[in-house]
């Protein structure tokens, strides 16, 4: 990708990537998890360090009285890139949702790696695209009604991989994520069934024929 006309929308910027993973893994402290722990140590804070997810994927949840779902983050990605420059205030945790294998370092680290080794085209095409997927979650969550939320996340849902399909529950991660009531998104999930919009088995999602927009 050399200009950003050449950058489809929400497509995952994965050549900027690989010219930042090169630069700052020699910097990472490397972790390997398993299903359910955290990526960093419990006396550490995501406020001052950048986290690069190689594989795998984790959910990031805003540490509040609900333990609210922001949403769930699939490799290879980077967390808190600009950390350094606007620290992040809002205390938020992530946990691996699948086996993970990536490094964290200092936030200040990243920043001097981004300026000695010239990369801030990457990181701005990296960070350009995680607002538009923020400015996505707004369109799809704020002034949306009910269905509309569950439809968007339903289709957001049809492009996780299979083992991640496979193992999260369709039911959950609808009422974590829009914090809509468990027996309505229930009521809607079994109208999209009887009507052959959705397939599920097990609780989980199988395949989407379509979704109407209308409910």
């Amino acid at each position: 990708m050399h200009g950003l006309h050449n950058m489809p929308y929400l497509n995952k910027p994965h050549s900027e990537f690989i010219a930042l993973d090169k630069h700052l893994a020699p910097r990472g402290v490397s972790f390997n998890l398993l299903l359910g722990q955290n990526v960093l140590p419990g006396d550490s804070s995501l406020s001052d360090v950048t986290i690069v997810l190689q594989k795998g994927a984790f959910s990031l949840r805003r540490e509040e009285e609900h333990r609210i779902l922001v949403g769930l983050i699939q490799g290879p990605s980077i967390f808190g890139l600009a950390a350094a420059a606007s620290p992040i205030l809002n205390d938020y945790s992530l946990t691996a949702e699948a086996e993970c294998q990536g490094y964290y370092l200092p936030a200040k680290e990243t920043l001097q790696c981004l300026d000695r080794y010239q990369l801030w085209r990457e990181a701005f095409y990296w960070m350009a695209w995680q607002t538009r997927l923020l400015e996505q979650r707004d369109k799809q969550l704020i002034g949306a009604n009910h269905y509309h939320q569950i439809r968007a996340t339903l289709l957001m849902m049809r492009n996780w991989d299979d083992n991640m399909r496979e193992r999260i529950g369709v039911l959950n991660y609808i009422q974590q994520r829009t914090r809509i009531s468990r027996s309505v998104i229930a009521e809607v999930l079994a109208a999209l069934r009887q009507g052959n919009y959705i397939q599920m088995e097990k609780g989980k999602l199988v395949g989407i024929t379509r979704l109407p927009w209308k409910y």
